[in-house]
């Protein structure tokens, strides 16, 4: 009998070797599953958070029902604007004084000739007045009563391609169309039709953003 074999048991309960038997406690099952539980809900916590940092720096943007989307649609798409050519005159009706305000002479007849032919009235063809004589700077200056901002400068203003338009005090419909230090010649024609084209299109309706 071994000295590890208790006192009274032998036979088939007999200990032999000299090495105590291993003995395991067992698991708790109900630790781990707790573990587990605290773990998934960690997870879920550390998500709901970033979720929440990301709304706080991007605005918390409100998602909006269909409904209000469809109303939002709604006002997007409002009543285009009236075509821009009911406003704007033809150059038969447009009165334009021709001034040179160059070094270069001739340029204010050459001019006046031209916008003749393209269909304009031409009134006064002679140097600039001295306010403005060799002291507009680019292609040429249009000047027009403030009535005419919309309806006539913008149609001359095709004729002459970077020409600043200003309104003054004037009561007169005439309009002054004065040649600049960089004035070199009037846009071609085929570029001013097209620029006139446009002016008379519709303006466009406002887009659909839903």
């Amino acid at each position: 009998m071994s000295m590890l074999t208790p006192p009274g048991m032998g036979g088939k309960y007999r200990i032999t070797g000299d090495k105590y038997p291993r003995m395991r406690r067992p698991r708790n099952r109900r630790r781990t599953i707790v573990a587990m539980v605290a773990s998934l809900v960690a997870l879920g916590l550390a998500g709901w958070g970033t979720l929440e940092l990301i709304d706080v720096f991007t605005g918390g943007t409100k998602k909006t029902s269909a409904a209000e989307r469809g109303k939002d649609c709604t006002k997007a798409a409002a009543p285009s604007a009236p075509a821009r050519s009911a406003t704007l005159l033809k150059p038969a009706k447009i009165k334009v004084n021709v001034y040179n305000a160059t070094k270069r002479g001739g340029l204010a007849k050459e001019t006046a000739d031209e916008l003749k032919k393209r269909g304009f009235t031409v009134g006064k063809v002679g140097n600039a007045p001295p306010e403005y004589d060799k002291k507009v700077k680019g292609p040429g200056m249009v000047l027009g009563a403030p009535k005419s901002v919309s309806e006539v400068l913008p149609v001359l203003g095709t004729q002459l391609r970077g020409a600043v338009q200003k309104a003054d005090t004037r009561k007169g419909k005439d309009v002054d169309l004065i040649l600049g230090t960089a004035f070199k010649s009037l846009t071609t024609k085929k570029d001013a039709d097209k620029a006139l084209a446009a002016l008379a299109r519709p303006a466009p309706a406002p887009s659909k953003k839903c």
